[in-house]
């Protein structure tokens, strides 16, 4: 069976849904507890527009990403994705390709017309993966300084 007629992709609106996604965007986001995550996503939605979109497969949550609309002197309006996992057990059946065409389908929807993002340095699938794959350009390094 073609994996995209079992495919359904929706953005999660509350917290339940917010919760089944959490087991697949621990891979990714390894630091943080059910509790905050779900604190950060609520908050990131309400101030941020944050949307966090899973894409289910057979009814189970098998990829995840999270995207936000920005505005800045260096991108204008833009979209960033703030996080894009799918389940390790699920890797190379197309999910992250359809995720991230999801984002670039309700960028140009809603008036955006570049998305970016940044990847850890050993994450040199991903980088094979947004580059090869998804044409990506490698256009900076991020810098970040915890302050606390």
């Amino acid at each position: 069976m073609d994996q995209t007629q079992t495919m359904t992709i929706k953005e999660l609106k509350n917290e339940r849904e917010w919760k089944a996604a959490f087991p697949v965007m621990k891979q990714l986001r390894t630091h943080l507890d059910e509790s905050g995550y779900l604190a950060l996503v609520k908050e990131a939605t309400q101030k941020e527009d944050y949307k966090l979109v899973a894409l289910y497969h057979l009814d189970q949550v098998v990829a995840v990403t999270g995207f936000m609309p920005m505005v800045t002197l260096y991108n204008g309006r833009s979209i960033w994705v703030c996080d894009l996992v799918t389940d390790s057990a699920q890797r190379s059946n197309g999910y992250g390709e359809a995720l991230l065409n999801y984002v670039h389908d309700w960028s140009i929807e809603n008036g955006y017309d570049l998305v970016s993002l940044s990847s850890n340095l050993q994450r040199v699938d991903a980088h094979r993966f947004y580059e090869k794959k998804m044409d990506y350009d490698k256009v900076s390094f991020v810098f970040k300084k915890d302050l606390a």
